[in-house]
């Protein structure tokens, strides 16, 4: 996924944009990097990797040792940013959370205008920020540049693009990830995540709409591009990897998966068990939910090792992602043995990491582990954002089992087998449990989720559920 927070100051802004940037660590990825202007010295920038080590203990250097009242700086899925950029129109330094499917065809249009190069790295792409910066270069301005960027991009584009003067804030054109300015009196923020300032002392400002550009500097902020009414927020963003204390379009994360696990209860009443269980870190707070509403009593039978394991589908590896989300969990041998376990995941996606866990349980005196998801089964891959690794649908435990029973037909049928109230779904489901060797298995009903985030459903993205664009 990623993140990125910029600030502008009227005093050196370095440990803001730190600590900041720092907050976006959960997003979980594999690079960082700070970039900052000051009058005497210009652009100055630093990129580490992280994958095997916090940002913090990366940047601590750089913090002594970068000054400036303007600064950007980001978590990256993969790529190197923020870039410093020279145009005709002047320098500036970019960075984004974005996910770019036709790159190629960009790059084809890019060639056509001029005659330009891009740097391609080992994995043979192109660095997306990069191809931004190209679409942005070309035009007659930075703003001009930003909304040729956003017009041409498809799949996901929010963005921070630093001056001299301040940071144009730019969300994405359909609003899938956020984007929300802070302030202070001695200056401005702007963050993917609301929590990431709070503790710097910034407040809520103002969150930008959709496609909408806003430029800021130290004395205040303004709108330079309208935002669109048409939205399509992701509804991840609130199940699944936003953190506890975000909040998006005014719903808080957390207040919303405890909704989510009242709706789950509500329509699994009758199920006999000593614990309602959520898997850590995310799930938790949906089985709060769940237990406040239902009656029986939260416990933690897997406590999360916090300290060193990083998210588990971080690591580009399969089998590194399935090492840590195995290691990273450590089992209460007294809330397990001889207790009937409901456990609840933010989400099933290849189905491999909750059948261990249920494996796990089991091998270690549970009686029985039943399994509650957050969300509907997932059908089909997202083509906006880069929160899973998945590189085929058939990743998918849904799409596999599918396949199975449908074949070659299995495309056709997916809208089926998602209805939720149809035969097919039914069993795939009970295949699913079976399979993953649950004691039961139910999913959320799409309605109740999108209810429990409490937005406008036609302003929400629900297409890994049910396709619909």
């Amino acid at each position: 996924m990623g993140g990125i927070f910029g600030v502008v100051s009227k005093r050196d802004c370095v440990e803001d944009l730190f600590f900041g940037t720092d907050y976006h660590s959960h997003l979980g990825t594999r690079r960082g990097g700070m970039a900052v202007y000051n009058n005497e010295g210009g652009f100055d920038r630093a990129i580490h990797n992280i994958e095997n080590s916090p940002f913090r203990t990366k940047f601590e250097r750089d913090v002594q040792q970068m000054k400036g009242s303007i600064g950007i700086g980001c978590i990256s899925d993969s790529d190197p940013q923020p870039l410093i950029v020279r145009a005709h129109f002047g320098n500036f330094v970019l960075t984004t959370v974005s996910r770019i499917n036709n790159a190629d065809d960009i790059v084809g249009r890019v060639f056509e205008g001029h005659r330009a190069h891009f740097m391609e790295m080992s994995s043979g792409k192109i660095n997306a920020t990069e191809l931004v910066a190209s679409i942005i270069a070309a035009k007659d301005n930075i703003l001009e540049g930003i909304k040729a960027a956003q017009e041409m991009v498809d799949g996901s584009l929010t963005m921070l693009v630093m001056t001299k003067e301040g940071i144009y804030a730019s969300r994405d054109r359909l609003g899938r990830t956020p984007l929300i300015i802070g302030q202070r009196e001695d200056g401005y923020c702007a963050s993917f995540e609301s929590f990431a300032y709070q503790n710097l002392g910034y407040v809520d400002a103002y969150e930008l709409g959709p496609n909408e550009v806003v430029f800021m500097d130290a004395d205040g902020y303004e709108t330079v591009s309208a935002a669109q009414k048409e939205m399509k927020i992701c509804a991840f963003l609130w199940t699944y990897y936003g953190y506890p204390t975000s909040t998006y379009e005014g719903v808080n994360v957390e207040d919303m998966r405890y909704r989510c696990g009242h709706a789950l209860a509500k329509r699994d009443a009758g199920v006999e068990v000593d614990y309602v269980a959520g898997v850590p870190d995310s799930g938790i707070a949906h089985a709060i939910g769940y237990a406040n509403e239902s009656g029986i009593p939260f416990a933690r039978p897997l406590i999360k090792y916090t300290p060193t394991w990083p998210r588990s589908f971080m690591p580009p590896k399969q089998s590194m992602r399935h090492l840590i989300a195995k290691m990273k969990l450590i089992s209460v041998d007294a809330l397990i043995r001889d207790k009937r376990l409901l456990f609840i995941d933010d989400s099933i996606v290849r189905g491999t990491q909750m059948s261990d866990t249920a494996g796990q349980l089991l091998r270690e005196g549970a009686k029985e582990v039943h399994v509650r998801s957050a969300c509907p089964p997932i059908m089909y891959g997202c083509k906006y954002l880069n929160f899973s690794r998945s590189t085929s649908e058939y990743d998918l435990i849904t799409r596999r089992i599918i396949k199975e029973r449908e074949g070659d037909k299995d495309a056709e049928m997916v809208a089926d087998y998602a209805d939720q109230n149809s035969t097919n779904h039914q069993e795939m489901v009970d295949t699913i449990c079976e399979r993953l060797k649950f004691t039961s298995l139910k999913y959320h009903e799409l309605d109740d989720m999108i209810d429990s985030i409490g937005i406008d459903r036609c302003k929400v993205c629900t297409y890994c559920w049910d396709g619909k664009e």
